[in-house]
């Protein structure tokens, strides 16, 4: 598994991570087979949320992950927090120190390796953030941190007050959901590609030295339903993906992440399989070499229209 600089910041990682949102769907016993098929498949950084499994999935996770002994400092643990499920966003203070000990607890660490502010709070106070992660900074509790589906100015905001790096946006990204670069070719244009989302936070990451996580990289998007693997709006793309996925003696879904690995941003996509079969055919992604023909050709094949 290739290595990537996370945020420019030294912290080598893995350049796929498994999202551990649904394992609270799992038994320990399968847990624990997740966890190992994705360390040897080379994959060191695992993305967590407060939120996920109501706090489960991180208590599965902990408990699987002591008992396979693998040293602590040779993976990297991400965990989310700002979201009160069906009230509000929170970025209190109080709150994010009292997640982050949350998952501590639930994850069995004193440490996690990143810390995202999970999804925009308009009534953040910059200020407030920052205190928290000091506090959280200096008691060694929290080393990076990073948000997730904000915008360049909801960033520039939280960076008045915030002196810590952010290394990190987790945004949708995949094939057949793109505004962020469908919009990068429809400069000047009138049409509905042209329609800026996010504030050119594809660039703007570039720029700033924050790496992408990807997540969704197989969700069908733009409002249609599961995967777009098989998905009857996308024959074009899955004939594409098929035959480039023949030719290189890989699965559909390593096709899929190499798409997002081929871009100059350097992205981590967030893959969310607990199938151990289908995490180990991801993670060949690493190995394969789209070329800039093959890059076009997948994403003209996901209905998109060059100007």
């Amino acid at each position: 598994m290739k290595k990537i600089n996370i945020g420019n910041s030294g912290l080598l990682a893995s350049e796929i991570s498994l999202g551990i949102m649904r394992m609270n769907a799992l038994t320990h016993e399968e847990a624990t087979v997740v966890i190992r098929t994705a360390v040897d498949n080379g994959i060191d950084y695992f993305d967590h949320a407060d939120i996920y499994g109501r706090g489960t999935s991180e208590e599965i996770f902990g408990k699987a992950f002591k008992e396979l002994g693998i040293a602590r400092d040779s993976v990297m643990l991400q965990t989310k927090c700002g979201i009160v499920p069906g009230v509000m966003f929170d970025f209190s203070k109080e709150h994010i120190i009292a997640s982050v000990e949350g998952s501590l607890k639930r994850l069995q660490t004193d440490y996690v390796d990143a810390l995202l502010l999970h999804r925009p709070d308009t009534l953040v106070e910059p200020e407030e953030v920052a205190e928290a992660f000091d506090e959280l900074h200096k008691a060694g509790k929290v080393r990076h941190f990073g948000v997730s589906n904000q915008n360049p100015m909801q960033i520039e905001l939280l960076k008045k007050a915030v002196t810590q790096p952010l290394l990190i946006n987790q945004l949708q990204l995949s094939l057949t959901h793109a505004p962020m670069i469908d919009a990068g070719f429809n400069v000047n244009m009138m049409n509905n590609p042209s329609f800026m989302h996010d504030g050119s936070v594809l660039e703007y990451s570039r720029i700033s030295d924050m790496t992408i996580q990807p997540w969704s990289p197989f969700q069908a998007g733009n409002g249609k339903k599961g995967l777009f693997f098989d998905h009857p709006d996308y024959p074009e793309l899955n004939e594409k993906i098929n035959t480039i996925a023949e030719d290189k003696g890989v699965s559909r879904e390593a096709i899929a992440i190499a798409w997002l690995l081929r871009h100059p941003a350097k992205m981590q996509p967030i893959v969310g399989s607990m199938n151990p079969e289908r995490i180990a055919a991801i993670c060949k992604a690493s190995d394969v070499a789209l070329s800039r023909t093959e890059w076009y050709e997948l994403y003209k094949a996901a209905g998109k229209m060059l100007p």
